[in-house]
């Protein structure tokens, strides 16, 4: 046995008796204390502390989990680093220490810290008026001399704080201890029950050295010992360097066991015993603890031969719909046929009707323009009954410059919400934001798409029109009338100008006058520079005059306006992105959040005050925006 003060055994022989760190389920065996249990798939590693007085047999060790007998094997603790070992020294700075008390703590920690094997992490938290982690946990001894030497007294004594504190310091990793030092009561506002419910959470051990206590700052200290499965080590300032060195030679006698676990074993929860031989008997340690089996190989087929489909067929249904309605729109959209003559139209219905209703021999029903047609007039229908909605669809259209029917795009925009909505869905992993959110672009993304085809249109129509009517003044001037001079344009002009123009020969052809055909033109365009064309042309045929010359100045003027338009676009243009950016940041830093922490801002949806906020937001942002438009909104 080592020499040690008298007080230093019975201290040493407690400490045995009860362990450094605590251990998901620690027990006190025969001998010896399991004080830390760490599990992986398939094997346990145990942190045994040993009595101080026996010399263990580490190639003898055996294990057995739940009784049956496990493959181990045996090391010093400080020779492995796998399992984490930290200390954290709890030190009282208070005016009361002052004296032989500070001296002989400081002196004691400076042994506890000189003793500790290498491997352990030492920390220091000091409390008094202020509670201070002077030092992390770290193997650098000379930094924790260091910190001791630079320790001071002030006044207060806010023990159970600097306990909180320095179980946060310990962390969560491998076994973690606490020595608390103290020669005072705690005269804070912090009740000993956050201090003992934060050691019980955290399962971390802690053992208390009492300078000097008795009465009620005794039974705290107690308290504090009982939570954290220690003990209170009464001790004077001259018995301060043996009790510190007692708990120093508890980590040094660790033994760190490696064992498998049985073949077959299936458990969570077992019961593990540790026997370590030695020449007076073996030293025996028992806990009850979790464990990790080895994941079981799963079965191919169920063993009454019913078959379980696997996890990706939950998705693969949805993707066969996607991708047959895919399919399914690519053959209903129409075939871009060559242009035939009247002979091979004829020709070609005669042997339709000849081969029974159908081109290839077979049923009409498999026809793809067939089917397209049917599903056309059945969407044809759906327009009929609401006239307005047909409208507006074939004023879009024309403004777009598509060639589609209002039936056929009602039957495109369909399939894109589908589609739209199907990839929420999968994307979305059924996140209902997110599928909304998908819904709402199948909704309004083609019509948005037709807006910008629009736009693009009408800024190609107006800075193309200059040149045009150039173009228009040159053909009149030369002697051509009014309407070869339009089939010059469509002829020479460029899009979309050259197929409106078309538009409005093949308008006049049908008996429509060129006045209004060039009108239904500022129409779809919705154009003030073409109206005043059309109005020139108008009263040069009632009142006469040169129309050659009016374009021509009419042409001047529209290239001096766009001009200034443009000047007057690049000046506003960094007020417009600032309205932008300003606008668009709060709504899509929300989608963000909501994409990458949807559990912490979601509550906002939930809660009737996030309501609240939201709509007040919403409303500031929208005023904000509104003036910020009509600031950088310039009229030319």
């Amino acid at each position: 046995m080592t020499t040690l003060p008298r007080l230093a055994a019975r201290t040493l022989a407690a400490l045995a008796a009860v362990g450094l760190a605590l251990a998901p389920s620690a027990a006190l065996a025969a001998d010896g204390t399991i004080s830390h249990v760490e599990s992986t798939p398939g094997s346990v590693q145990i942190l045994v502390s040993v009595p101080a007085d026996v010399e263990v047999d580490l190639d003898g060790v055996t294990v057995t989990v739940d009784g049956k007998s496990a493959s181990a094997t045996a090391e010093p603790a400080g020779a492995d680093t796998t399992v984490r070992r930290t200390a954290v020294m709890v030190i009282d700075t208070s005016k009361s220490m002052k004296g032989n008390r500070f001296d002989a703590a400081k002196l004691a920690a400076q042994e506890f810290i000189s003793s500790v094997p290498a491997d352990v992490y030492v920390g220091i938290v000091s409390f008094a008026g202020e509670v201070n982690t002077v030092l992390e946990p770290t193997t650098d001894r000379a930094s924790a001399q260091a910190v001791l030497d630079g320790l001071t007294l002030t006044r207060k004594t806010r023990l159970y704080d600097g306990v909180i504190q320095a179980v946060d310091v310990a962390g969560t990793e491998g076994q973690r201890s606490l020595l608390v030092l103290s020669d005072g009561a705690d005269n804070s506002k912090t009740p000993i029950e956050a201090a003992t419910s934060k050691m019980e959470d955290a399962e971390v051990l802690a053992d208390v050295v009492a300078i000097d206590q008795d009465g009620k700052a005794l039974e705290a200290l107690q308290k504090l010992a009982t939570a954290g499965q220690g003990q209170v080590i009464p001790a004077d300032p001259a018995a301060l360097q043996a009790a510190f060195a007692a708990e120093a030679d508890v980590l040094a006698r660790q033994v760190l066991v490696t064992a498998s676990l049985p073949s077959g074993f299936d458990k969570t929860e077992a019961t593990i015993e540790v026997s370590l031989p030695t020449s007076a008997g073996p030293v025996k340690a028992k806990a009850f603890s979790t464990v990790e089996p080895v994941p079981s190989t799963p079965e191919i087929a169920a063993a009454d031969g019913s078959w379980t489909p696997p996890d990706w067929a939950l998705y693969a249904g949805p993707v066969a719909l996607g991708l047959g309605l895919v399919f399914l729109v690519a053959l209903l959209i129409p075939r871009k046929e060559a242009q035939l003559s009247a002979a091979d139209r004829v020709t070609r219905y005669t042997e339709i009707q000849a081969a029974g209703g159908s081109p290839d021999g077979g049923s009409s029903l498999m026809d793809t323009d067939i089917t397209f047609a049917s599903a056309k007039e059945t969407a044809a229908n759906v327009l009929r009954r609401n006239q307005d909605l047909d409208a507006r669809i074939s004023n879009r259209l024309q403004a777009a410059g598509s060639e589609l029917k209002s039936s056929e795009w009602l039957l495109v925009h369909g399939g894109l919400f589908f589609l739209s909505g199907l990839t929420g869905l999968l994307l979305g992993g059924g996140n209902l934001f997110i599928g909304f959110l998908f819904v709402v672009l199948g909704i309004f993304g083609p019509w948005i798409y037709l807006g910008i085809r629009r736009s693009r249109r009408r800024k190609a129509f107006n800075a193309g029109l200059p040149d045009t009517l150039q173009l228009m003044s040159g053909s009149l001037a030369a002697g051509l009338s009014l309407a070869q001079s339009i089939d010059t344009i469509v002829r020479e002009g460029a899009e979309p100008i050259a197929s409106e123009f078309r538009r409005v020969l093949v308008e006049t052809r049908l008996g429509v006058s060129l006045e209004d055909a060039l009108e239904g033109v500022a129409e779809r365009f919705d154009s003030k520079d073409f109206e005043w064309v059309v109005m020139a042309i108008k009263i040069q045929r009632q009142v006469g005059g040169n129309l050659a010359e009016l374009l021509d100045t009419v042409a001047a003027t529209m290239r001096e306006r766009e001009y200034v338009r443009r000047q007057v676009a690049a000046l506003a243009a960094e007020g417009k992105l600032s309205a932008w950016v300003l606008g668009g940041l709060p709504p899509l830093f929300m989608v963000y959040l909501l994409l990458t922490n949807y559990d912490y801002v979601i509550v906002m949806f939930q809660e009737p005050l996030g309501w609240a906020m939201l709509t007040g937001a919403a409303t500031i942002l929208a005023v904000g925006v509104f003036w910020m438009s009509r600031l950088v909104k310039v009229e030319v």
